[in-house]
């Protein structure tokens, strides 16, 4: 979904026919703030941006995405209209609330690894029309997006295998009606399947669900014959795994986690 038409329907939904309030009093200029109530990786200002020029709001950054902030930070000033600025306060807030939460997450994540080189993924494990969303919100705490869709590399998962017959004539027909920029990735519960995975052409094999041991000997038999074939570790990867998956010397680790288990750190809005 198109940022724009994104924050079109976050305030649609929040403010609904009309926000009560605006009904009753005058209008008036007010000076508002983000205040940082725990610490944290901020993300979202791309989308909150957004709003400033919808809603002729002045905004004055003291952040950006990306970047770590503390517990009693201001994090931005905005000023405008009372009754439009406190109708968006909620949808600021949750824009920010959500996309600073995965990025707080993520960058845990991404410190654990930061020596070995190797990549944080995510995955489609994202909210229905939040990918674009969360997956930005992912950047900003220093991981990579995998696969945005389905459409943009194939990835034939254990389900999918369960329904060829012969991979290699299944590798050599599909190449034929993919994109040429379109990679294969191939779902390898075992070694000797990630084996198979290599041989029949696979351009990236993951390795799902498997012990640290066998990983590293996916990597050795990849190093020795197949040293052009991306390595993607995945399953079971946590805060307390991650690096000794990542010294089993594959090129990446994926992690649904870093969005679904995102906990929302604490930011709020105050008026001067």
């Amino acid at each position: 979904m198109l940022k724009d038409k994104f924050i079109e329907a976050i305030i649609a939904e929040d403010v609904g026919r009309g926000d009560l309030f605006s009904r009753i009093g005058q209008t008036k200029q007010i000076r508002a703030y983000i205040l940082a109530k725990s610490e944290g990786v901020f993300s979202g200002r791309e989308y909150l941006d957004i709003f400033a020029k919808k809603y002729d709001l002045n905004m004055e950054w003291h952040t950006d995405d990306g970047k770590p902030f503390k517990k009693g930070d201001i994090l931005l000033y905005l000023e405008g209209d009372s009754k439009i600025l406190l109708s968006l306060e909620r949808s600021i807030l949750n824009i920010a609330l959500h996309a600073s939460s995965i990025a707080t997450l993520t960058s845990l994540y991404v410190a654990k690894i930061k020596e070995t080189g190797v990549k944080l993924l995510d995955t489609r494990k994202t909210r229905p029309m939040l990918r674009d969303f969360e997956k930005y919100a992912v950047r900003c705490g220093g991981g990579v997006n995998h696969r945005m869709g389905l459409d943009d590399c194939l990835m034939l998962k254990d389900t999918h295998l369960k329904t060829i017959e012969n991979l290699d004539i299944f590798m050599q027909e599909v190449r034929q009606k993919i994109p040429f920029t379109s990679k294969i990735e191939i779902e390898s519960e075992s070694i000797e399947t990630a084996k198979r995975a290599m041989k029949a052409g696979a351009d990236i094999v993951m390795c799902d669900n498997m012990s640290s041991k066998e990983i590293k000997e996916v990597v050795s038999y990849r190093n020795s014959h197949y040293p052009h074939v991306l390595l993607e570790a995945s399953g079971n990867v946590t805060l307390d795994t991650i690096k000794e998956i990542a010294l089993t010397g594959v090129d990446a680790i994926s992690s649904g986690s870093v969005i679904h288990q995102a906990n929302w750190i604490d930011l709020s809005m105050k008026v001067e």
